[in-house]
């Protein structure tokens, strides 16, 4: 009862599910696809480095600077590993997401009992950067075939078919058969590489870089 309580209450701040008791289904050394210099290569580098020093997990509420602020690197939530990631590609979410809001608050979703925006955590929640992508026109198919879903690709899932929201990168790191990449995200336990891409449903799929 405890447990159900508490993720409850995280989910009311920032919306991302958690699976702390599901296995790893990382491949320990999986192969890799070769990505040319530019924002994917970049946005995929920080995603690894994540692996390495994101060890923890934590969907409390932050106040931090504005913008390129962030909460402790060595936790933080699923939305953060994506956050981190644009913006070692040079794109602040912090920043898009929160003047977006400021311009439409009205269209992003009504879920927190907000009268206003809040760039502390605004972009940390996952239905506000599905908003934000789809209204940048990032939204691209979301289908069943592994090969569609690219390197830097964001993938958004519901966890448990009731609105549990998760969010992850598509990584260049291939599964055991090279049919699909691994997932970096973070679903409690600190930031893997994992071949999870379909295994919940999966509610959206951005790709922010061509």
């Amino acid at each position: 009862m405890r447990t159900i309580l508490f993720l409850a209450i995280a989910l009311t701040f920032i919306g991302c599910g958690s699976d702390r008791i599901s296995p790893s289904r990382a491949v320990a050394k999986p192969p890799v696809a070769e990505i040319p210099q530019g924002p994917v290569r970049s946005l995929i580098e920080s995603a690894v480095q994540q692996t390495k020093t994101t060890t923890g997990y934590t969907q409390d509420y932050f106040s931090i600077a504005y913008p390129n602020g962030d909460v402790p690197p060595e936790t933080g939530a699923c939305s953060d590993v994506v956050v981190r990631a644009f913006r070692a590609a040079g794109v602040d979410l912090q920043k898009e997401v929160h003047e977006d809001m400021a311009a439409n608050f009205s269209v992003y979703p009504q879920k927190w009992g907000l009268g206003k925006t809040d760039s502390n955590i605004d972009h940390r929640r996952v239905p506000n950067l599905q908003k934000y992508f789809d209204r940048q026109g990032k939204s691209v198919p979301v289908t069943s075939n592994g090969g569609d879903y690219r390197p830097g690709d964001v993938v958004s899932w519901d966890l448990n078919g009731k609105g549990m929201t998760h969010i992850g990168v598509v990584s260049n790191l291939w599964n055991a058969d090279e049919k699909r990449y691994l997932v970096i995200h973070n679903i409690g336990a600190g930031v893997h590489a994992e071949d999870r891409l379909f295994d919940w449903k999966i509610t959206g799929h951005y790709r922010y870089f061509n």
